[in-house]
């Protein structure tokens, strides 16, 4: 959803890091609806191919871009990367509140 530069290959995007470790994901809000509806296009091609992370057509949002949308961009820091960054934490899985869930062993001898 980032908007595109004058050289087509990049977009408006950027990664933001501290210390070697990625914090955040930044990008200038895409607001060009031919552009946004081009993308929808491509990813129903995707999805019609068998890509099952494809986005769905959001015909709600097309519309809201259609009427008008201004110049936006944010920066979006990950909670758990910026708490891996106040306690120097090595890997996310130690920060990680709720860590996927494991299959519990069976322990056969005390069934």
């Amino acid at each position: 959803m980032a908007k595109k530069c004058d050289d087509l290959r990049f977009t408006q995007r950027f990664e933001f890091f501290a210390f070697g470790s990625e914090l955040g994901n930044n990008y200038t809000e895409l607001n060009d609806p031919q552009d946004l509806n081009k993308r929808f296009i491509e990813e129903k091609k995707r999805e019609k191919a068998g890509f099952d992370e494809a986005h769905q057509t959001d015909y709600d949002y097309l519309e809201a871009i259609e009427h008008g949308f201004p110049p936006t961009c944010g920066i979006s820091i990950g909670i758990d990367r910026f708490v891996m960054l106040l306690t120097n934490a090595k890997s996310i899985k130690e920060v990680i509140p709720f860590p996927t869930l494991r299959p519990k062993e069976i322990n056969i001898m005390n069934s």
